[in-house]
Order: C-alpha cells, then sequence, then structure tokens
C-alpha cells in the first residue's frame, strides 16, 4: 500500500507524490472508474506495439479522463463542493458505461 500524506490528498511511489484518489467516491463507483482506466491503459499499449497513432490517442484521451473521474487529474478534489464531486465522477461512470464498464 503506498504511502498517503497526512492530508489524504496525495499518495507518495518511490519518493514522487500522486494525487489520490477522491475518497467520497462510493467503492462500487471507484472499482468501475478504475477498471475503465485500467483497459485503457492496456489499449494505450496495445496501439503503441501496433504503431496506430489514431487508436493510441483515442486510449490516452480515455486515460485522461479516467483520472479525471477519478480526480487525479482536473480540478483538485478537495477544492471542489460535494455536488462539483459527484458531478466529476458521475460524469466519467457515463462515459465508461457507453464503452461497456
Amino acid at each position: 500500500m503506498p504511502e498517503t500524506t497526512a492530508d489524504g490528498h496525495w499518495i507518495v511511489v518511490d519518493g514522487r507524490r500522486w494525487r489520490a484518489t477522491d475518497p467520497a467516491i462510493p467503492e462500487s463507483d471507484a472499482s468501475r472508474l478504475r477498471r475503465w482506466l485500467m483497459a485503457a491503459r492496456r489499449d494505450v499499449g496495445t496501439a503503441t506495439r501496433a504503431g496506430d497513432q489514431d487508436a493510441e490517442r483515442s486510449a490516452r484521451r480515455r486515460v485522461h479522463a479516467a483520472k479525471t473521474a477519478l480526480g487525479e487529474r482536473g480540478p483538485r478534489w478537495w477544492e471542489q463542493s460535494d455536488d462539483e464531486r459527484r458531478a466529476r465522477w458521475s460524469d466519467g461512470l457515463e462515459q465508461a458505461g457507453t464503452e461497456g464498464y
């Protein structure tokens, strides 16, 4: 388990700080968003190995969308209202749902 900063906003992996997932996301939703993220990351690798730049760009957009929904990118979740946070991850779940996740 990675180390977490005292404020809970960041995790530390190998001395590098990364934004933590928004803890307000219900576990079932966060799990679904993580599955979507992992699938998109696999698709980045597949597209990169195949030299398919269009597929790689599409997969990277999905990685960004999933990480944003999780609160790991975009506006800092601890600076958002509860409604803004809920809207962020709900929008991500909608996107994931259109892809079958």
